[in-house]
């Protein structure tokens, strides 16, 4: 069974677990997300939409695309623009094609929870701390002593010729 969606101002064929790239849609990885506007499901065509029918799919990531430059010059103006952007998308997977007005089977997965970071185990008595190997920070590299400049020379002696220095010397 297949269908035709419309999201995103475009439309996309999909079949269950299908995996599709669409223009943004709100939701996190791992959420169930429906689409209403069915265009088509197998023979039935809508006038638009079919009624009571609807594409539930599972969020599987959200990205942005590859960087497109837009470059604008207006030759012999000196004038000219460059401009980058990456347009945002959603991978989603189809899970299934709904019809007459019927729920989604497939519950939400939950979301992972992030892995604890390991407690730095304390150091004993004795033993000496080792190095940290913390990354130079901006405050670490200006901590070290500048080099003296050289002194400013005197200002220049204005020259005194006839006109008085204010004119063009003939």
């Amino acid at each position: 069974m297949f269908a035709v969606i419309r999201t995103g101002g475009k439309q996309y064929r999909v079949a269950a677990e299908d995996v599709i790239k669409v223009e943004k849609i709100k939701g996190d990885p791992g959420e169930i997300v429906q689409f209403g506007e069915v265009l088509v499901v197998d023979t039935t065509i809508g006038v638009p939409t079919v009624a009571g029918a609807s594409v539930a799919a599972e969020v599987l990531e959200q990205g942005r695309g590859p960087k497109v430059i837009a470059f604008k010059k207006r030759r012999r103006k000196n004038s000219r623009r460059r401009r980058g952007h990456r347009q945002e998308f959603t991978l989603i997977r189809v899970t299934e094609i709904l019809t007459d007005g019927a729920k989604p089977t497939i519950a939400a997965r939950p979301k992972p929870e992030p892995k604890p970071k390991p407690v730095a185990a304390e150091t004993t008595e004795g033993a000496e701390p080792a190095e940290s190997k913390a990354p130079r920070t901006k405050a670490k590299a200006k901590a070290k002593p500048a080099a003296k400049k050289p002194a400013k020379a005197p200002p220049k002696k204005a020259d005194k010729s006839k006109s008085g220095g204010k004119g063009k010397k003939k």
